[in-house]
């Protein structure tokens, strides 16, 4: 386990996903553009930047999985940026939104995983000066146990396990992702509900865990 800071984030968690082979799941509050360096870039040439949905992309084309779980609507920037990838649109890269998620998390191949509080914005991990970036920390970590509840909390909510008892279901979602992936318990018409079924708790499904490459 490793401490981050500053361009520390830059450096290890972008340069991670650069490196994914299995799969790639994000968790963030704010989904923005995010610029990094362009490695094809000559030594001598100035440093040159471009979007990261430019190396997701990538990653996309070699079978990848993609994911992020974001809590506000994606900005216009990245927006533009996405719509201009037509792999990425078609289902290589995959979003789905909660406005409860406040987690910052990225995971790569089921083996790293970050925590801390840099969203995946420009500012929390993209190449940005040491003036203009946020003041972040966070911890880079390969440890198992770490890894798998986190990767459980991420798999809860993405597959829309924690809609159904969420109090902002009817009140600050606009989609809940239950509904979207079309999930979304319906009641039953034949008879009333039991008073004890209305309390009690559905089992939440087993998490479909990447793989963790040796």
């Amino acid at each position: 386990m490793s401490l981050l800071s500053g361009r520390g984030h830059y450096d290890q968690v972008i340069r991670a996903v650069r490196g994914a082979r299995t799969s790639v799941w994000i968790a963030t509050a704010n989904l923005k553009e995010l610029l990094v360096e362009d490695t094809r870039a000559t030594a001598r040439a100035r440093a040159r930047f471009h979007s990261v949905l430019a190396v997701l992309d990538g990653l996309a084309s070699q079978g990848v999985e993609l994911r992020i779980l974001h809590a506000s609507a994606p900005s216009g920037p990245f927006r533009s940026s996405f719509d201009r990838r037509p792999r990425l649109v078609a289902g290589g890269l995959e979003l789905r939104q909660c406005p409860r998620v406040h987690l910052k998390t990225v995971l790569v191949d089921g083996r790293l995983c970050y925590l801390g509080s840099a969203n995946w914005t420009g500012a929390g991990l993209g190449a940005k000066g040491e003036d203009r970036r946020n003041f972040e920390l966070g911890l880079l970590t390969d440890d198992e146990d770490v890894i798998d509840q986190v990767q459980a909390l991420y798999e809860h909510i993405w597959t829309g396990a924690a809609c159904r008892r969420c109090k902002l279901r009817d009140s600050g979602c606009e989609a809940p992702i239950d509904v979207v992936l079309g999930t979304a318990a319906r009641p039953a018409r034949q008879a009333p509900v039991p008073k004890a079924s209305r309390t009690s708790k559905a089992p939440v499904p087993k998490a479909s865990l990447p793989r963790r490459r040796a």
